[in-house]
C-alpha cells in the first residue's frame, strides 16, 4: 500500500500517527481522521454527561450516526479512561475521573466561593450558580441550593446561556466598558451592581446577579427563583456576598 493510501486507510479507522511520506494529501488525510476521532469521542462524552439517564451503545452511534462497533469503540476508550462507566444495565454513565477534571477548572475561584455560595443559598432559601464568561455565553460553573428548598431550578453546572439574555449574562457583560447597542439591562446593571431578568432563561424564574472581579475571568453570582418577592428580597444579600468574594480573592483569603 503506498503512504498516500495507507494515511487514507488510517483516517478512516480512526488511527492518527502522521505517515513518514512528504505527500501534504497524505498528512492531511491522517490529521483530519485523527480530527473526527476525537470530534466522536467528546461528543458522545458531552452526551453521556448531558443525559439523564445515560446512554447506551445504540443511542451513542445513533447520536455520532456511525456504526454500533465504531460507537462501541469510542465509549469503551472514554471508559479505559474513567471519564465514563458502564453499568450493569449495559448503560454508560458519567465517570468519576469528570469530578476531577471540573475541580481543576479555576481552583481558587471555587475554593473561595463555593462556601460563600452555599451560606447565601440558606439565607436566601434559593439555588446559588457560580457563573464565568465564555465566548458569547455565561457558563454555570458551581451551584448550591439550600437545604429547605422544596422547589429546585432545572439547571446544573456546566448549562450555558446566551451573554446577551439573563440576568447573569447581563451581570458579566456589565463588567465590561460600555458598548453601542448593549442590552439596557446591561448598562442598568453597570451602574446598580447588579441585574435582573424574569423567564429568559427558565420558563417563570426570576433571577438576580452581580459580578465581582477576577483576573482574566469575567464571573458572577446568580440566584434563580420562581417566587418574586424572594428574588427581590434577595438583591442585597447577592451583591454584597460578591463584593466578598472579589474581597477574598484579591486576599487570597482561603478561609
Amino acid at each position: 500500500m503506498n503512504p498516500r493510501a495507507k494515511a487514507e486507510s488510517n483516517a478512516r479507522h480512526g488511527l492518527g500517527s502522521l505517515p513518514a511520506s512528504d505527500d501534504p494529501a497524505a498528512v492531511t488525510a491522517v490529521r483530519q481522521g485523527g480530527s473526527q476521532t476525537l470530534a466522536r469521542g467528546l461528543s458522545a462524552l458531552m452526551a453521556v454527561v448531558e443525559s439523564a439517564d445515560g446512554m447506551t451503545v445504540q443511542d451513542i452511534a445513533k447520536l455520532l450516526d456511525v456504526h454500533r462497533s465504531i460507537a462501541y469503540r469510542v465509549v469503551q476508550t472514554l471508559v479505559e479512561f474513567d471519564l465514563v462507566t458502564q453499568s450493569p444495565d449495559k448503560v454508560y454513565r458519567p465517570g468519576a475521573r469528570l469530578a476531577a477534571l471540573s475541580e481543576s477548572y479555576l481552583p481558587t475561584l471555587r475554593a473561595i466561593a463555593i462556601p460563600a455560595m452555599r451560606e447565601l443559598a440558606e439565607r436566601v432559601g434559593c439555588t446559588v450558580s457560580l457563573f464565568v464568561a465564555e465566548g458569547d455565553s455565561a457558563v454555570s460553573i458551581a451551584m448550591a441550593e439550600p437545604t429547605t428548598a422544596t422547589h429546585h431550578i432545572r439547571f446544573r453546572s456546566g448549562m450555558r446561556t446566551p451573554l446577551d439574555r439573563g440576568a447573569a449574562g447581563y451581570a458579566l457583560l456589565a463588567q465590561s466598558p460600555f458598548r453601542d447597542g448593549e442590552p439596557s439591562q446591561v448598562t442598568k446593571a453597570r451602574v446598580d451592581g447588579y441585574a435582573t431578568s424574569h423567564g429568559e432563561v427558565e420558563e417563570g424564574a426570576h433571577a438576580v446577579a452581580a459580578g465581582f472581579s477576577v483576573p482574566n475571568v469575567r464571573a458572577c453570582l446568580n440566584v434563580m427563583t420562581y417566587v418574586e418577592e424572594q428574588a427581590k428580597q434577595a438583591v442585597t444579600e447577592v451583591r454584597d456576598c460578591a463584593a466578598l468574594i472579589g474581597e477574598r480573592l484579591a486576599a487570597g483569603d482561603l478561609r
